[in-house]
């Protein structure tokens, strides 16, 4: 009831045969910044985490949502081409007739047959709505298991870019703040990113823990580097 007949239900008001394997894609980025994206697959109804995929975008500069998911979805459809891998039967992308638009195009020039829909959300980021793949309105009762299932699985992808998002962003201010202090090279940043994972973490330790994990004048250097307004 929460899962295959909610798919059953879901393939017949988009008109399509039941889609067992749905993709879901979602990006996210701060004014174009670490631009990434996620995406989550969903085998009859239920989540298949061990082909969850996360991409960083490569081509797009500032701030472009369908350009991020034109690349997204070509090199994830071309790569299953290339490799003759199963491909899903719906792809859902997070947004409506514009997202729609680009995903379509892809699968098009690739001549592929695997359909598209898009799912929207209303001002408080909440799901709102159901598109086809022409971008028409597909009518859901919003107490009904589909929508409850959909909104879990738009949470999901979001949750996954968000999470991707944050580590990459993550990352790439440890490293500039460590490139700031000298006596920290590629191995020393390692260390300290297994150890304290985030800038937070490692601005919230002490001289001593800092002393734990590399040399003491080191320490004292990267410490004030932290602290400094």
């Amino acid at each position: 009831e929460k899962t295959i007949l909610p798919i059953i239900e879901l393939g017949q008001k988009l008109g399509i045969d039941t889609p067992h394997t749905i993709e879901l894609y979602d990006n996210s980025n701060i004014q174009g910044a670490y631009a990434v994206a996620g995406m989550v697959v969903y085998k009859d109804g239920v989540p298949s985490k061990k082909d969850y995929r996360k991409y960083k975008i490569k081509t797009v500069e500032g701030p472009d949502d369908y350009a991020s998911m034109k690349e997204v979805i070509y090199r994830r459809y071309y790569r299953l081409l290339m490799e003759q891998k199963e491909m899903a039967d719906l792809i859902i992308v997070d947004g409506g007739l514009g997202q729609i638009k680009v995903a379509k195009e892809v699968i098009d020039s690739l001549n592929l047959s695997v359909h598209i829909c898009g799912l929207s959300k209303d001002d408080k980021h909440s799901t709102a709505m159901l598109l086809d793949e022409n971008g028409n309105q597909v009518p859901i009762d919003t107490k009904s298991p589909l929508f409850f299932l959909l909104t879990r699985m738009q949470d999901e992808v979001h949750r996954y870019a968000i999470s991707f998002h944050r580590q990459v962003r993550s990352k790439s201010l440890f490293s500039s703040i460590l490139d700031e202090v000298e006596g920290i090279g590629e191995a020393r940043k390692k260390k300290l990113l297994n150890h304290f994972k985030s800038v937070k973490k490692m601005k919230e330790a002490s001289l001593e823990e800092l002393e734990a994990v590399i040399p003491k004048n080191t320490a004292l250097k990267l410490y004030e580097v932290l602290h400094k307004e």
